[in-house]
């Protein structure tokens, strides 16, 4: 075969190939086969794969009925994956973009436990527990029959109950540097905000040595005696009996 009858055959093969691979485009998958393998992907525990193919439905915007249910679904997904930053930011956009949705509450209710979940030592930054806070006493207000009310008002017991105990730590900062003013001031406003909290004899046990410390034997007396007629198993009550002697 001469070399100008090889070119031509090597070019017809060629121009062959595109042809087949114009004709033969890689097929799209619709936003519902997107839908059904997230959700595939999700029952087996494939988060970032459930993700991916959540995304892939809401670039589609085929049905803004379908998009609705992929973005609360890219949600689930990242609270379940324990990604709960990403979460509790999906959450609250699916809130924002579709605030009467049927899915509105369980979003909300989802929010409030992205926060929660969030929540670390009494030294670190308490902003988890105040957007907790926020969070589930809004959804009180809004579905205080909620099937999820119990367990929201379980979680938001707890949240107050850590945000006492940071009062405290930091009340008790200032007792032991002999800031005692300040210490007063913090522990009395902590009484104020969290009655009925659990960790408030631990609240007036420290009130008592900054009013004692301070020089104010009357106010450490008064406080004393309230730690032992209301928490008297506590175990600050007998520390409080001790400093009582001296006073």
């Amino acid at each position: 075969m001469s070399l100008r009858a090889l070119l031509y055959a090597g070019l017809f093969s060629v121009v062959s190939l595109l042809g087949a691979c114009a004709s033969a485009p890689t097929p799209i998958k619709s936003a519902e086969l997107n839908f059904k393998e997230g959700e595939a992907s999700y029952q087996s525990k494939k988060y970032t794969d459930a993700i991916a193919s959540f995304k892939k439905v809401k670039e589609a915007y085929s049905s803004p009925e379908l998009t609705t249910r992929a973005e609360l679904k890219i949600a689930d997904a990242q609270f379940d994956n324990k990604a709960y930053v990403e979460a509790a930011a999906a959450y609250e956009d699916f809130r924002k973009l579709h605030p009467r949705n049927e899915q509105s509450a369980y979003a909300l209710y989802r929010l409030g436990l992205s926060h929660y979940h969030q929540i670390e030592g009494i030294d670190t930054d308490q902003t988890p527990v105040k957007n907790a806070v926020s969070a589930l006493e809004t959804f009180l207000v809004q579905y205080p029959t909620s099937s999820y009310a119990a367990e929201v008002r379980q979680k938001l017991a707890d949240c107050r109950s850590k945000q006492l105990e940071y009062e405290n730590y930091v009340g008790n900062f200032y007792l032991r540097t002999g800031k005692y003013p300040a210490a007063i001031k913090r522990l009395n406003a902590a009484l104020l905000r969290f009655p009925g909290t659990s960790k408030l004899d631990q609240t007036l046990f420290y009130l008592g040595q900054a009013y004692l410390k301070s020089g104010d034997k009357a106010q450490a007396r008064e406080t004393f005696n309230k730690l032992r007629e209301k928490y008297p198993a506590s175990p600050h009550a007998a520390a409080a009996a001790k400093l009582l002697g001296s006073v």
